[in-house]
């Protein structure tokens, strides 16, 4: 069945500790340092399902890298790429902090080890750093009621000999917004050098730079009915593309997991998901409640509070 099918058909709801105002795709406006700059240029996007997260962190546009082969990057080029950021892991609320724990990464040094408090008001969730090292304006995406959806990657393997790959990544759709993360292949050797490092040292090497890049994170638009198209990508060649291959998606009975197959060079593999999350219709509004005081508030002033007011994205 497609995706859109097994959604009607199926609800998984779980219990949770993220409160339902974190759920859905937002966009960093900005982030501010101890040391008084800020960014507001960066593309960085979070995506939140029940249980976990998926980021993505990217240059400017007219600052990203070429779609090519990787032996075909300069130096230049490579070290633009290797400073992508895309991840998926694990999440975990406790006393009004969020970490998180287990996942991929395309950089292979953590680079954001810190949890995180988190404040919302309206569409702009705050973040801040506990040691006060920076804070974050994040901004929920405009988004019609829709499904959202979290599925696991869990594996892959092929369905005429039954080999299978270990596999992590997942899957995150928030109505109009999905990401995507397809983590790697297989393991790399030396995880305590830095991507750009390693990067650096295999310029034109396929060979060594293949499975230092064989990482997916991607953001895309669109609907469960249309298919989503991917906007932004750790890989360059993806802008454009399908987020998802074709394929058809069943239930497995008596299990929290879904089955992807779809076919890979003429091949036929599965792709298994545990499911975090399935609910046909979720409300992602850009608002959040107050106090009757405070509305009235905001009436009795609105000749001021209201000047220039604008939905911030």
């Amino acid at each position: 069945m497609s995706l859109q099918a097994l959604v009607d058909q199926f609800t998984y709801s779980p219990s949770h500790s993220v409160p339902d105002w974190m759920l859905g795709c937002f966009r960093r406006r900005c982030i501010s340092f101890a040391n008084g700059e800020s960014d507001n240029q960066t593309i960085v996007f979070w995506f939140q399902s029940r249980n976990f997260t998926i980021d993505l962190r990217l240059p400017l546009g007219v600052e990203q890298v070429r779609a090519a082969e990787l032996e075909d990057y300069s130096a230049t080029e490579l070290a633009v790429l290797a400073n992508y950021e895309g991840w998926v892991a694990s999440c975990d609320w406790t006393d009004e902090k969020m970490s998180w724990h287990g996942g991929t990464a395309l950089q292979t040094t953590d680079r954001w080890p810190e949890p995180a408090e988190l404040h919302r008001i309206g569409n702009c969730m705050i973040e801040f750093a506990p040691s006060g090292a920076y804070v974050e304006d994040w901004r929920l995406q405009p988004s019609e009621s829709g499904p959202l959806i979290g599925l696991r990657l869990v594996e892959e393997y092929d369905p005429d000999t039954g080999q299978r790959f270990p596999r992590d990544g997942g899957l995150i759709i928030c109505g109009d917004h999905a990401a995507w993360v397809l983590g790697r292949s297989g393991p790399i050797a030396d995880t305590t050098s830095s991507l750009p490092e390693r990067a650096a040292g295999a310029v034109g090497d396929r060979e060594r730079l293949q499975p230092l890049f064989d990482f997916e994170t991607s953001v895309a638009s669109g609907s469960l009915a249309q298919g989503y198209t991917v906007l932004h990508s750790t890989r360059p060649g993806r802008v454009g593309q399908p987020l998802l291959p074709a394929g058809k998606f069943d239930w497995i009975e008596d299990t929290r997991r879904v089955e992807q197959t779809f076919s890979l060079d003429g091949q036929d593999r599965v792709r298994v998901f545990e499911v975090d999350v399935i609910e046909p219709s979720h409300g992602f509004a850009l608002e959040t409640p107050s106090s009757e005081e405070a509305d009235g508030w905001f009436q009795r002033e609105s000749n001021t509070l209201g000047r220039y007011t604008e939905v911030l994205l």
